[in-house]
């Protein structure tokens, strides 16, 4: 599933631990998914701040609150987008930061822009 800035949740950990079964292995994950946000993102959060998630897109309500507080995410919702892609002010300021760590996200949504042009 991909979501408004072009990411795929089917290779995020914190979606995999979501719809792990095993719950040892799951609160590895939890774990592995605490130290991965202080090392490579620079944030600090605690094991019990990693609930279950859905994707940003989902209604369901089970949203990681990383996901819950980005602006890219509320941008979109409020211009009722499918995804960023769709915007007018395609590509924005609020992407770049995505961008530079995922240009794989980038390109998903450059395709798509694209292809509405």
């Amino acid at each position: 599933m991909m979501v408004y800035c072009g990411l795929h949740c089917d290779g995020c950990p914190i979606h995999l631990a979501t719809i792990e079964t095993d719950l040892i292995r799951k609160q590895a994950m939890r774990e592995d998914i605490v130290r991965q946000c202080a090392t490579e993102y620079g944030i600090d959060i605690q094991l019990r701040d990693v609930t279950d998630c859905d994707g940003c897109t989902a209604e369901t309500g089970r949203l990681f609150s990383g996901c819950r507080n980005c602006n890219i995410r509320n941008c979109a919702r409020e211009r009722g987008l499918d995804n960023c892609a769709h915007c007018s002010d395609y590509p924005c300021e609020k992407l770049d930061s995505i961008f530079g760590q995922e240009p794989d996200a980038k390109a998903r949504l450059d395709s798509i822009h694209q292809a509405l042009a």
